[in-house]
């Protein structure tokens, strides 16, 4: 019984921010890497930032420097802070997790419903 709610999605200019959070719930154990994926239309899904549970991140090249991935472990959620938006990051965004439900011995990925971020000129 574990969800990922994603929040924060909507339309802004270019030049313009959004932030972007996903809060896990349910019968949690544990989470570890946190992260944020993207799909844009008629492309695959792309990895856009990722961190760890001790705070290690990484980030798609053509985002170093304008989007900031950081987590609060107490509330479960993970953010994705996005200035300076160009049209190209146009995308539905998702959530990403590896948890270990409460009584379960397994680690596993869940996936947020997705948020829909539309850049334009």
């Amino acid at each position: 019984q574990v969800q990922l709610v994603e929040s924060g999605g909507g339309l802004v200019q270019a030049g313009g921010s959004l932030r972007l959070s996903c809060a896990a719930s349910g019968s949690i154990f544990s989470i570890n890497a946190m992260g944020w994926y993207r799909q844009a239309p008629g492309k695959q899904r792309e990895l856009v930032a990722t961190i760890t549970t001790g705070g290690t991140t990484t980030q798609l090249d053509s985002v170093k420097g304008r989007f900031t991935i950081s987590r609060d472990n107490a509330k479960n959620t993970v953010y994705l802070q996005m200035n300076s938006l160009k049209p190209e990051d146009t995308a539905v965004y998702y959530c990403n997790a590896d948890v270990q439900p409460s009584g379960s011995w397994t680690v596993r990925e869940y996936w947020g419903q997705g948020t829909q971020v539309t850049v334009s000129s």
